[in-house]
Protein backbone atom coordinates (compact mmCIF):
# COMPACT_ATOMS: atom_id res chain seq x y z
CA UNK A 1 0.00 0.00 0.00
CA UNK A 2 1.21 3.42 -0.96
CA UNK A 3 2.76 5.07 2.54
CA UNK A 4 3.50 8.61 2.93
CA UNK A 5 5.93 8.72 6.33
CA UNK A 6 5.88 12.37 8.08
CA UNK A 7 8.77 12.45 10.15
CA UNK A 8 9.63 15.50 13.02
CA UNK A 9 12.63 16.41 13.39
CA UNK A 10 15.17 15.29 15.94
CA UNK A 11 14.99 17.86 19.07
CA UNK A 12 16.81 21.02 18.21
CA UNK A 13 18.75 23.57 20.27
CA UNK A 14 16.50 25.32 22.37
CA UNK A 15 17.59 28.47 23.97
CA UNK A 16 20.98 28.48 21.70
CA UNK A 17 21.81 31.31 19.67
CA UNK A 18 20.94 29.02 16.77
CA UNK A 19 18.03 26.98 17.46
CA UNK A 20 18.05 25.56 14.12
CA UNK A 21 20.36 22.89 14.23
CA UNK A 22 20.13 19.62 16.07
CA UNK A 23 21.65 18.75 19.51
CA UNK A 24 23.68 15.82 20.41
CA UNK A 25 20.49 13.70 21.34
CA UNK A 26 18.34 15.40 18.39
CA UNK A 27 21.50 13.83 16.18
CA UNK A 28 21.06 10.40 18.27
CA UNK A 29 17.31 10.53 17.78
CA UNK A 30 17.72 10.76 13.85
CA UNK A 31 20.35 7.78 13.91
CA UNK A 32 17.92 5.37 16.40
CA UNK A 33 15.25 6.33 13.94
CA UNK A 34 17.44 5.28 10.86
CA UNK A 35 17.88 1.84 12.80
CA UNK A 36 14.05 1.29 12.99
CA UNK A 37 12.83 1.74 9.93
CA UNK A 38 15.90 -0.45 7.91
CA UNK A 39 15.67 -2.74 11.09
CA UNK A 40 11.80 -2.68 10.54
CA UNK A 41 12.26 -3.15 6.25
CA UNK A 42 10.36 0.08 5.78
CA UNK A 43 12.48 1.68 2.53
CA UNK A 44 11.94 4.68 1.08
CA UNK A 45 11.61 5.23 -2.74
CA UNK A 46 11.78 9.15 -2.73
CA UNK A 47 11.91 11.40 0.37
CA UNK A 48 10.96 15.35 0.54
CA UNK A 49 12.11 18.05 3.27
CA UNK A 50 11.99 21.62 4.28
CA UNK A 51 14.51 23.46 3.95
CA UNK A 52 15.39 24.13 7.64
CA UNK A 53 18.99 23.14 8.93
CA UNK A 54 17.21 20.86 11.28
CA UNK A 55 14.84 19.10 8.71
CA UNK A 56 17.51 18.68 6.22
CA UNK A 57 20.04 16.88 9.25
CA UNK A 58 17.37 14.68 10.53
CA UNK A 59 16.54 13.09 6.91
CA UNK A 60 20.44 12.86 6.31
CA UNK A 61 21.11 10.83 9.03
CA UNK A 62 17.78 8.62 8.77
CA UNK A 63 18.67 7.86 5.31
CA UNK A 64 21.91 6.79 5.45
CA UNK A 65 20.33 3.47 7.11
CA UNK A 66 18.61 3.18 3.96
CA UNK A 67 20.24 0.40 1.67
CA UNK A 68 20.01 2.81 -1.65
CA UNK A 69 20.85 6.49 -1.94
CA UNK A 70 19.06 9.04 -3.55
CA UNK A 71 18.66 13.07 -2.96
CA UNK A 72 16.06 14.53 -1.08
CA UNK A 73 13.74 16.90 -2.40
CA UNK A 74 13.54 20.14 -0.74
CA UNK A 75 10.63 21.98 -0.90
CA UNK A 76 10.46 25.43 1.75
CA UNK A 77 6.73 25.03 2.61
CA UNK A 78 7.39 21.98 4.72
CA UNK A 79 8.79 24.07 6.62
CA UNK A 80 7.80 24.79 10.77
CA UNK A 81 4.80 27.43 11.46
CA UNK A 82 7.18 30.71 11.11
CA UNK A 83 6.75 30.95 15.13
CA UNK A 84 9.09 34.32 15.82
CA UNK A 85 7.62 35.98 13.49
CA UNK A 86 4.42 35.34 14.85
CA UNK A 87 5.74 35.95 18.42
CA UNK A 88 7.54 39.52 17.35
CA UNK A 89 3.73 40.46 15.79
CA UNK A 90 1.21 38.94 17.43
CA UNK A 91 2.24 38.26 21.26
CA UNK A 92 2.11 42.23 21.85
CA UNK A 93 -1.65 42.10 20.68
CA UNK A 94 -2.61 38.90 23.24
CA UNK A 95 -0.87 40.30 26.48
CA UNK A 96 -3.48 42.89 26.64
CA UNK A 97 -6.00 40.90 26.69
CA UNK A 98 -3.93 38.23 28.11
CA UNK A 99 -2.62 38.71 31.86
CA UNK A 100 -1.45 34.90 32.04
CA UNK A 101 0.57 35.16 29.01
CA UNK A 102 1.52 38.85 29.83
CA UNK A 103 3.19 37.16 32.96
CA UNK A 104 5.08 34.67 30.89
CA UNK A 105 6.47 37.25 28.93
CA UNK A 106 7.64 39.34 31.54
CA UNK A 107 9.69 36.51 32.66
CA UNK A 108 11.39 36.49 29.14
CA UNK A 109 10.11 32.85 27.74
CA UNK A 110 13.09 31.11 29.47
CA UNK A 111 11.45 28.11 29.73
CA UNK A 112 10.34 25.75 27.28
CA UNK A 113 7.20 25.60 28.56
CA UNK A 114 6.31 28.70 29.00
CA UNK A 115 7.20 29.54 25.16
CA UNK A 116 4.79 26.28 24.10
CA UNK A 117 2.12 28.33 26.42
CA UNK A 118 2.96 31.60 24.12
CA UNK A 119 2.79 29.53 20.92
CA UNK A 120 -0.45 27.82 21.78
CA UNK A 121 -1.87 31.57 22.84
CA UNK A 122 -0.18 33.03 19.69
CA UNK A 123 -1.22 29.87 16.57
CA UNK A 124 -4.82 30.27 18.18
CA UNK A 125 -4.85 34.28 17.77
CA UNK A 126 -3.54 33.56 14.13
CA UNK A 127 -5.88 30.96 12.61
CA UNK A 128 -8.63 32.75 14.11
CA UNK A 129 -11.14 35.48 11.95
CA UNK A 130 -10.01 38.26 14.52
CA UNK A 131 -6.15 38.29 13.40
CA UNK A 132 -5.39 40.77 10.72
CA UNK A 133 -1.51 40.92 10.37
CA UNK A 134 -0.59 41.58 6.44
CA UNK A 135 3.07 41.88 7.98
CA UNK A 136 3.40 38.24 8.79
CA UNK A 137 2.58 34.92 6.40
CA UNK A 138 -1.63 33.88 6.63
CA UNK A 139 -2.72 30.88 7.97
CA UNK A 140 -4.39 30.66 4.77
CA UNK A 141 -1.51 31.05 2.56
CA UNK A 142 0.39 28.93 4.99
CA UNK A 143 -2.04 25.91 5.06
CA UNK A 144 -2.39 26.26 1.23
CA UNK A 145 0.76 25.77 1.06
CA UNK A 146 1.32 22.83 3.21
CA UNK A 147 -1.66 21.26 1.09
CA UNK A 148 -0.42 22.02 -2.00
CA UNK A 149 3.34 20.70 -1.43
CA UNK A 150 1.54 17.33 0.12
CA UNK A 151 -0.48 17.69 -3.25
CA UNK A 152 2.14 17.66 -5.46
CA UNK A 153 4.52 14.95 -3.60
CA UNK A 154 1.55 12.27 -4.66
CA UNK A 155 1.31 13.72 -8.05
CA UNK A 156 4.68 13.51 -8.85
CA UNK A 157 5.49 10.46 -7.00
CA UNK A 158 2.57 8.39 -8.75
CA UNK A 159 1.19 5.12 -6.99
CA UNK A 160 2.54 2.27 -5.25
CA UNK A 161 5.14 4.18 -3.41
CA UNK A 162 7.16 4.61 0.15
CA UNK A 163 7.83 8.48 0.59
CA UNK A 164 9.22 9.88 3.33
CA UNK A 165 8.76 13.58 4.53
CA UNK A 166 10.88 15.39 6.92
CA UNK A 167 9.31 18.27 8.77
CA UNK A 168 8.00 19.96 12.00
CA UNK A 169 5.73 19.67 14.45
CA UNK A 170 3.00 22.76 13.17
CA UNK A 171 3.16 21.33 9.37
CA UNK A 172 2.45 17.31 10.51
CA UNK A 173 -0.44 18.89 12.55
CA UNK A 174 -1.65 21.07 9.61
CA UNK A 175 -1.66 17.62 7.50
CA UNK A 176 -3.01 15.71 10.05
CA UNK A 177 -5.79 18.48 10.45
CA UNK A 178 -6.79 18.95 6.94
CA UNK A 179 -6.71 15.16 6.22
CA UNK A 180 -9.22 14.72 8.88
CA UNK A 181 -11.04 17.62 7.70
CA UNK A 182 -10.65 19.50 10.74
CA UNK A 183 -10.34 23.30 10.84
CA UNK A 184 -7.75 25.72 11.74
CA UNK A 185 -8.78 26.15 14.92
CA UNK A 186 -9.01 22.53 15.60
CA UNK A 187 -5.66 22.40 14.54
CA UNK A 188 -3.51 23.24 17.79
CA UNK A 189 -4.25 20.22 19.58
CA UNK A 190 -2.04 17.46 17.13
CA UNK A 191 0.72 20.60 17.44
CA UNK A 192 1.53 20.31 20.92
CA UNK A 193 2.01 16.70 21.64
CA UNK A 194 4.30 15.64 19.02
CA UNK A 195 7.76 14.25 19.87
CA UNK A 196 10.89 14.31 18.37
CA UNK A 197 11.54 11.97 15.44
CA UNK A 198 8.02 10.46 15.99
CA UNK A 199 6.08 9.61 12.88
CA UNK A 200 3.26 10.03 11.20
CA UNK A 201 1.85 7.51 9.02
CA UNK A 202 -0.49 8.04 5.78
CA UNK A 203 -1.88 6.01 3.20
CA UNK A 204 -2.39 7.64 0.04
CA UNK A 205 -3.71 7.33 -3.97
CA UNK A 206 -4.20 9.93 -6.59
CA UNK A 207 -7.50 9.99 -5.03
CA UNK A 208 -7.96 10.22 -1.53
CA UNK A 209 -5.26 10.60 1.52
CA UNK A 210 -6.18 8.63 4.92
CA UNK A 211 -4.21 8.45 8.04
CA UNK A 212 -3.04 5.27 9.29
CA UNK A 213 -1.50 6.41 12.86
CA UNK A 214 -0.17 9.55 14.27
CA UNK A 215 2.79 10.68 16.96
CA UNK A 216 4.13 6.90 16.98
CA UNK A 217 7.26 7.11 19.13
CA UNK A 218 7.43 3.57 20.68
CA UNK A 219 10.57 2.19 18.67
CA UNK A 220 12.22 5.18 20.38
CA UNK A 221 11.15 4.56 23.81
CA UNK A 222 12.23 0.47 22.79
CA UNK A 223 15.36 0.82 21.50
CA UNK A 224 16.00 3.37 24.06
CA UNK A 225 15.77 1.14 27.10
CA UNK A 226 18.03 -2.04 24.94
CA UNK A 227 20.68 1.15 24.59
CA UNK A 228 19.99 2.63 28.24
CA UNK A 229 19.11 5.89 26.65
CA UNK A 230 16.58 8.43 27.07
CA UNK A 231 15.51 8.96 23.16
CA UNK A 232 12.01 10.47 23.88
CA UNK A 233 11.81 14.25 24.15
CA UNK A 234 9.06 17.43 23.41
CA UNK A 235 11.37 19.98 22.92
Amino acid sequence: MAAIYLIRHGQASFGSDDYDQLSQLGIRQAEVTGEYFKESGIFFDAAYSGDLKRQIDTSQLVLASQPAAFSTNIDSRFNEIRNDEQLEYLLPEIVKARPDIASLVDRGLVSSKDYQKAIDAVFNFWVSDECKHPEIQSWHDYSTGVRDALSDVVKNQGSGKTIAVFTSGGTIATIVAQVLGLSGKQTYPFYEPIFNCAVTQLFYNQERISLSYFNDRSFLQVLGRLNQEKLVTYR
